[in-house]
């Protein structure tokens, strides 16, 4: 696979194009890369329609999760979306925060992010902005989130223990994240951990749900739970792309497992080390 600036790159370019899709084309597709199936390959099956501050314009089907339900929004919170697409977390995020509250998404994509801005301004959000940035470089101050929701984006990202680095860093004393993502059970076979389609969408670029959880230990947080966890299946039709009909049978029915987790974690209200592990 390409190195982790090329990936960056190309997630660029495919999220871009992603933009500037509708639903129904995005949703058809691995999150919107590209690779057509022709059954419906999306890869969230929660609905958020049901939930206040939905808003079907700023929905692109490219969740795996609803962090938003779990992550214990209070009325005046600043709240932090990294990877918020065109600001439907956001928009949920708000209706919890209230008008006193404020809501920062941040975006590596130009198109996405003047697509979430045009949604806010459309809804009259004062208290909603968007920031393009690269999550492992979060452009927000130390200290000032109260809560951080992520959905199906660190999967994306090639340094994950960067992002989560960030997190802690950003995160006020006592704050915590709700974050939903694809992590693995066994291993993918190497034609799909290589093939950057598939690392666009979604798949290819997951970690072991056990490594996945360490990075959370090992960067401090505490109070780790995992609030919902679901199998993701990949239909055939897409499956074939990438494996015979040898390695296809083998992936069925072998260990090997694709699952979305929303994980919960908090940093600590006092740093407890020597070092200003706060800051």
């Amino acid at each position: 696979m390409e190195d982790s600036e090329q990936l960056k790159e190309m997630v660029k370019q495919k999220y871009s194009e992603i933009a500037l899709q509708d639903k129904e084309t995005n949703q058809s597709s691995c999150c919107g890369s590209g690779c057509c199936s022709t059954e419906v390959y999306n890869i969230m099956s929660d609905d958020y329609r049901t939930l206040e501050g939905y808003n079907a314009d700023a929905d692109l089907g490219l969740g795996c999760g609803l962090p938003t339900q779990f992550a214990k929004i209070k009325k005046g919170d600043t709240v932090i979306d990294l990877g918020s697409g065109a600001g439907n977390d956001c928009f949920i995020a708000r209706t919890e925060t209230g008008e006193d509250g404020r809501v920062i998404g941040i975006d590596f994509t130009p198109e996405m992010i003047n697509k979430a801005k045009a949604n806010a301004q459309k809804l009259g959000f004062a208290n909603v902005e968007f920031r393009q940035g690269d999550i492992e470089n979060i452009p927000v101050s130390a200290n000032s989130a109260d809560v951080i929701i992520s959905n199906c984006v660190l999967n994306l990202v090639p340094n994950k223990d960067n992002v989560f680095k960030e997190i802690f860093r950003v995160l006020k004393p006592g704050g915590h994240f709700s974050i939903s993502d694809i992590v693995l059970i066994g291993n993918l076979p190497d034609s799909l951990r290589k093939d950057a389609e598939m690392y666009a969408g979604c798949v290819a670029g997951a970690i072991q749900k056990e490594d996945y959880l360490g990075l959370i230990s090992t960067n401090g947080f505490r109070n780790i739970s995992i609030q919902k966890e679901k199998a993701i299946n990949i239909p055939d039709d897409i499956l074939k792309n990438y494996l015979n009909e040898q390695e296809l049978t083998g992936f069925k029915t072998g260990n090997t497992g694709i699952f979305s987790i929303t994980v919960y974690a908090e940093k600590s209200k006092t740093c407890g080390c020597a070092t200003d592990c706060c800051s």
